[in-house]
């Protein structure tokens, strides 16, 4: 047995290295944009082969060429990772930390949001329910919703003065919904047919006009590569790109917020994460969850801050929900956040050449 695994851990270690370095790869490849996803539990797994790695060679001299193989893994696993963690440096200042000083930001400039994909297959009509009704957010999204979707949430919709309903039966239904003024609101298939995109413009309470984009693009999957999703999340990106007006954006990008297609949509879009500096806030798998990823995002523009941001229980889907309330508060924000990042010639092309694929 011994001799067995004198060789089985150090391919292991070789395996998570060549797997790390692929992973890095900027290709729409399905197989290579999965291996993006789950970074914490690489690094998890490679702290495991480390671990049997130690037992059975010691400082022998197979341990002492297995050492900087793994370093390497699992250094390149962090780096990408690194930004997610709660020690990194934050860019978006919370709303507590803002007001610390005696300054108040008016309730009416703060508003609830709730994300949510249902899972179509998922029947539990009444979890969802329950969790609208306690949560009671001011703009909903809700993700994979067909025509028994939106029969079933029909009475607890009507709370909602506004709504767009696109029932489909093929996994990329929404329904998007408003306590808030709405000054326009839409639906576009802009990438490709029956996989829509929310494109709203909102006022708070106190008058504030922003944008809001809600996205569910294609995830990859063995023989569906990630050209149309990263399309559609380009071509949301590109549209407030000269927008004067604070926006956020959210949904199931089907992509992790550290890849690289929605890093380019974050820096085009001029937005910014709450996530950094505070952790991953993983929604899937909604079981286990706490060593799953972020598929779920929410992004803010410079003129937001936020005064929670939560992963909710499993509801039945998938997914978990991710809930937060956030202030638009401009003067004091842009003040406090870190700046967006102004995106050179090259990478506005490079997001241009995605929605041209």
């Amino acid at each position: 047995m011994r001799r067995v695994f004198s060789w089985i851990f150090p391919a292991l270690a070789v395996a998570a290295l060549v797997v790390t370095l692929i992973s890095l790869i900027h290709s729409d490849q399905w197989w290579i944009q999965v291996l993006n996803f789950p970074r914490l539990l690489s690094l998890i797994v490679i702290g495991i082969i480390a671990l049997g790695c130690a037992v059975f060679f010691g400082r022998s001299r197979a341990g002492l060429w297995l050492v900087p193989v793994l370093a390497t893994a699992a250094a390149l696993q962090f780096w990408r990772f690194y930004p997610y963690v709660p020690f990194a440096p934050t860019e978006i200042v919370a709303a507590s930390d803002l007001t610390s000083g005696g300054t108040v930001i008016e309730d009416a400039s703060c508003f609830t949001l709730l994300g949510l994909n249902v899972l179509q297959h998922n029947r539990q009509y009444d979890r969802t329910i329950a969790l609208i009704e306690r949560e009671q957010p001011d703009i909903l999204l809700l993700m994979e919703t067909d025509g028994k979707w939106t029969r079933a949430l029909a009475p607890v919709l009507s709370a909602y003065p506004h709504t767009l309903l696109r029932p489909i039966d093929n996994t990329y239904g929404l329904i998007f919904a408003s306590k808030l003024p709405v000054r326009s609101a839409k639906t576009e298939n802009i990438t490709d047919q029956d996989t829509p995109t929310v494109y709203a413009g909102l006022t708070t309470r106190d008058g504030q006009p922003f944008d809001y984009i809600g996205l569910h693009p294609r995830p990859p999957r063995p023989g569906q590569d990630t050209d149309l999703r990263d399309r559609k999340i380009a071509h949301a990106a590109l549209r407030i790109t000269d927008n004067d007006l604070p926006a956020l954006a959210m949904g199931d990008f089907n992509d992790v917020a550290w890849s690289r297609t929605t890093s380019l949509f974050k820096q085009v879009g001029g937005y910014l994460d709450p996530r950094i500096g505070r952790g991953s806030y993983p929604t899937f798998p909604a079981d286990y969850a706490s060593v799953g990823w972020p598929l779920d995002q929410l992004f803010l523009s410079p003129d937001f801050t936020f005064r929670s941001l939560r992963v909710l229980e499993d509801v039945g889907s998938d997914h978990r929900p991710l809930a937060a309330q956030v202030c638009l508060a401009p003067e004091l924000a842009r003040l406090a956040n870190t700046s967006a990042e102004n995106p050179d010639p090259a990478t506005r092309e490079a997001v241009r050449a995605m929605t041209r694929q």
